[in-house]
Formats: structure tokens, C-alpha cells, sequence
């Protein structure tokens, strides 16, 4: 995981878009379930990111699709292009893939 602990930055690998949700999750103060501008802005804060009012307000702007102004659980996609691109995070997607044996591969294996 590339934050630990949700202080200093360090971005010595990539994390996963699970675990960069279950990180920005410990931001979400109120517990509702959205992160607003405040809690966005402390996230970038503990990663010593700069500028944390003007790229909170600009996360905001980028992932808020239905102009709520909070990110809600369906735009965390959305946030996940924001931090790869704004805050130079390297969050990976791991696509499941799994093999189902062919008729030709069972001929194969036998």
C-alpha cells in the first residue's frame, strides 16, 4: 500500500483501489458514507499534499457528478482518476480474471 497510516507521504508502491478507498473512508468524520470538501482536504493534508483547499475544491469539482457536493460511493471511481492525475498517487485496478477450461484445453489436459 503506498499511504501508511494516513501521515507522511509515501508513494514507494502502488495501492489498490480498495485500499485507496478504505483510506480516504477514515477521513469521512460524520460517517455518512460521502466525503465532502473538509474531509477531502484533510486527506491531502496527511499526505503532505499541497494546496489542500484549492484541490479539494477541484476533487470535488472533478468527481461530484451529480452536484451534490460530496463524492458519494458511485463517484469514488472518479476521485481514484483525480488523485492518479492531481495529487500523483499510483492506485492500480486488479481485474479479476478467471479461467474457465475449453473443450479444446480439457483435450489437452488429458
Amino acid at each position: 500500500m503506498a499511504i501508511k497510516n494516513a501521515t507522511p507521504r509515501s508513494l514507494e508502491g502502488d495501492m489498490t483501489v480498495d485500499e485507496f478507498k478504505e483510506w480516504l473512508k477514515r477521513f469521512d468524520t460524520d460517517r455518512d458514507g460521502r466525503i465532502s470538501r473538509e474531509e477531502l482536504k484533510r486527506a491531502i493534508r496527511s499526505i503532505r499534499g499541497r494546496f489542500s483547499g484549492w484541490k479539494s475544491k477541484r476533487g470535488i469539482k472533478y468527481s461530484d457528478t451529480d452536484g451534490n457536493g460530496f463524492i458519494d460511493e458511485d463517484e469514488f471511481d472518479n476521485l481514484v482518476d483525480f488523485a492518479q492525475k492531481s495529487l500523483g498517487l499510483r492506485i492500480v485496478r486488479i481485474v479479476k480474471s478467471y479461467l474457465q477450461p475449453t473443450t479444446q484445453s480439457n483435450a489437452i489436459m488429458d
